[in-house]
């Protein structure tokens, strides 16, 4: 099935009537079990099921409205660099009616493609501020599988706190949806380091491919992935610290273990990277309870609990602290 086919289906169940204006705001979001390699590249569909969390505030903010000559497309209040209008124009092409353009002014309070999710809260806020514009009234889980084809992980962007993105296993791609999950882990913090705002040299689609391809590790990575999203599933509901950041921070590192072995080699970490996770684990063999994760990028994400949010500070004094639930 091609993409057009897929959202046509889709855009078969919407109820209403365009307006004159979208807007939407969507969070970023951490992977916790990574998404990593896909079984069909034209549909977005993934090797494994994944499991995030949402950075409360920190995301994307989106205006769209309809355009008469061509797509005007802005981002933070700029023109949008030529490869990303494209892309937004490419994507925006699935549900573009005819003779009608787009005008897109879209807000990032995170860095952009630096491996802070800012692509995922992207494409979430994109296809909100879309639904409102176009009046389908679309439930999450509709608007997760149209996300899905701009970003994978911006399917699990449609949520705050906890939410899971389901490979499914159907060719048509119709049962991989994104759903939230109802717990709620009220003194959870997720710690951001920024370690480069720089775009990086590898995107995730390419850099995923590579590894898919020419990784002799990645053979391992989706049983490791299904095996860390239960035990994921299980910490969270019992809500055992200890199980979850050791699972998150594993799953992290096995991720980019397999990068490591592809060829040519891919890594995103930069020296400051390794030096923020050796202090991670010397802070933990002094028994601080604290872990990392982190995505197709070198800025960590700490894991810890708000009563050791003072030593968090104390030991990176530049972190900047999210609470997930807000």
């Amino acid at each position: 099935m091609k993409r057009q086919e897929f959202v046509d289906q889709l855009l078969k169940r919407a109820k209403g009537t365009p307006g004159t204006r979208g807007e939407a705001f969507a969070p970023a979001n951490i992977a916790l079990c990574k998404y990593w390699g896909k079984r069909n590249a034209e549909l977005n569909l993934p090797v494994n099921s994944s499991l995030s969390i949402s950075l409360g505030k920190l995301g994307t903010r989106t205006i769209i409205k309809f355009s008469k000559t061509s797509d005007r497309i802005f981002l933070n209040g700029k023109p949008a660099p030529k490869a990303f209008a494209e892309r937004l124009s490419t994507y925006l092409d699935l549900f573009r009616p005819e003779g009608l353009f787009f005008e897109v002014r879209t807000k990032n309070n995170i860095p952009t493609a630096a491996g802070l999710a800012s692509s995922a809260s992207g494409f979430a806020a994109l296809v909100k501020a879309l639904d409102d514009l176009m009046g389908w009234g679309f439930t999450p889980r509709e608007l997760s599988l149209l996300a899905r084809l701009g970003s994978g992980s911006a399917a699990r962007s449609l949520y705050d706190g906890f939410a899971v993105w389901h490979a499914g296993q159907r060719p048509d791609g119709m049962d991989s949806y994104a759903e939230g999950l109802s717990n709620v882990w009220d003194d959870l913090r997720v710690g951001i380091l920024e370690v480069s705002r720089v775009r990086k040299k590898t995107g995730s689609t390419e850099g995923m491919n590579r590894t898919r391809e020419t990784s002799e590790l990645y053979r391992s990575w989706p049983a490791q992935a299904q095996c860390d999203y239960d035990e994921l599933r299980t910490a969270i509901a019992a809500k055992d610290f200890p199980m979850f950041g050791k699972t998150a921070e594993n799953n992290a590192l096995a991720m980019h273990a397999t990068m490591m072995a592809a060829w040519p080699p891919l890594c995103y970490w930069k020296p400051q990277s390794v030096s923020l996770m050796q202090k991670v684990w010397k802070a933990r063999e002094a028994e601080l309870e604290l872990y990392f994760t982190m995505d197709a990028g070198p800025n960590l994400k700490l894991l810890f609990l708000t009563g050791d949010q003072a030593a968090v500070r104390r030991l990176f004094p530049k972190v900047q602290i999210v609470n997930p639930f807000l």
